[in-house]
Parts: structure tokens; sequence; C-alpha cells
């Protein structure tokens, strides 16, 4: 079962990390969001290295242009109506990658928490394992989650998530409760996502054509979106784009 999200009270704090003026470049785009029934995105946020390579630059201030225009992404997918966003920040394979990246991404998302804690509309979700994960940050992670839940707009953020490993973590759950057939209506009630609905739309940045191992449970029957921007080249009017043409899709979820 899935739940609507209260709606919060804007005491218009200057500090807030979200809380800037609300700011829709096509004033039709929350009207379409509302009519074609879009609560959901989510985004593969693909490009950050790519881009910052082919700058000259270290792939690792790729990743500090990614995080900020997540933040700026965020903002503009609430400020148009959507009630749910889901990010794929790191994956359980982006471990691999060369230890100075992966320390970069690890700051960043240590600052991040530092800005998201003074956020009063954004309710925050890690999704992933946490097992692997530093004692340290799994710890600060949940305590931002105590600290938002409830509120009005809910960010998931996958973090050392891989969409298969989270099917095999919903079915050990679901065993260990003592469950003893499983179902789709048990594994959909044990994902990570469990009381959101799945998304309607998945935005892919980065040239690339695949879903590459995320959400693969809720992505049933999402609609899928690609961009050939990297990640952060990818701007509010891309959203609108991308939301324009979400609105003219036919979704018949397998009926006629």
């Amino acid at each position: 079962m899935t739940r609507e999200l209260p709606r919060g009270k804007d005491p218009g704090s200057p500090f807030v990390m979200f809380k800037k003026k609300k700011r829709v470049l096509n004033e039709d785009i929350p009207e379409i969001v509302r009519s074609s029934g879009l609560r959901h995105i989510a985004y593969i946020m693909d490009g950050n290295g790519r881009w910052a390579t082919s700058r000259s630059l270290p792939r690792e201030l790729g990743h500090s242009a990614g995080a900020k225009n997540f933040k700026e992404i965020v903002r503009y997918s609430k400020n148009i109506g959507v009630r749910y966003v889901t990010v794929y920040a790191f994956s359980t394979e982006n471990w691999k990658r060369p230890q100075r990246e992966v320390s970069a991404i690890m700051k960043l998302l240590d600052q991040y928490i530092d800005e998201a804690s003074l956020e009063d509309e954004i309710e925050f979700l890690f999704i992933g394992d946490r097992e692997n994960v530093d004692p340290r940050i799994a710890e600060r992670l949940t305590s931002l989650e105590k600290l938002t839940a409830g509120r009005s707009f809910r960010l998931n953020i996958a973090f050392n998530y891989g969409g298969r490993d989270e099917i095999v973590h919903a079915v050990n759950k679901a065993i260990s409760a003592g469950c003893t057939e499983i179902s789709e209506k048990i594994i959909s009630s044990n994902v990570y996502t469990c009381d959101c609905p799945d998304p309607d739309l998945i935005i892919r940045t980065g040239a690339e054509y695949r879903i590459s191992n995320f959400l693969m449970w809720q992505s049933a029957y999402s609609e899928l979106y690609f961009s050939e921007k990297m990640w952060p080249e990818f701007k509010p009017q891309d959203v609108d784009s991308a939301v324009i043409e979400f609105s003219k899709r036919k979704r018949r979820f397998g009926g006629v």
C-alpha cells in the first residue's frame, strides 16, 4: 500500500537548502504533471565523470558539478508538483571505481547530509545495503531519515544500491518474517520503496540507453526517457521536455 504524504508548511527560512523561491519555467507544466498523474520521477544521474573528462578536468570535479545540479533538479521537480523523486546516487558496482573518485563521492555525501538536515519539507530515505557501508556514514543516514520523517515531499537516494540485490533483500526479509510462499505482493511490500508509488517516469542522462540495475522491480511499467546530455548539463527545461513527453504516452499497464 502506498501513502500520500501530507503537504507541509513553509516557514520561509533563508538557511534551508531547498527553500528558494518556487521557480517554474513553463506555467503549464504543473498542470501537465497533475493531469497526467505524474507523481514519481526517478533519475539515473549519469555522465558526471565524462562531463569532467571532456573538459580536461578531474572526474571528481564532475561529481561536484553533478551534486550541485542534483539539488537544482530535485528542487525543480518539487516545484512543478512531483511528490516523490528517487535518484541513483551510488551503485553497489561503483566501489570498483578509483579510490580517489570514491572518496570524493563520500565527501560530497557527508557535506550533503549537513545541508539536508536544515531542510523542513523534504523527507529523506536512503535505499540500499548499509551493512558494508562505513558505520559513521550509515549512522548519519539513519539520523537524517529520523529527523525528516513524515515531511511533505519524499526524496529517495539510492546509495550502495543494486536492483537485483534489492529483490534478494526483499525475499530474505519476507522469509525471516515467517513467509512460506513468495508472491508479487510480498516482494512489493518488502522492497526499500514499499511505501511509495512505483516511478511513473525514469529519466536517464549521459547518452546511455539502459537502466543499469536500477529499480528493477518497481520499473516494470515505468515510462523511460533518455537524454543525450551529461547529468551536469541536464537543466529544468529538460525536465519540462521529459514531462511533456510523458504526458503524450499512453500507459496501458498490460491492457488495451
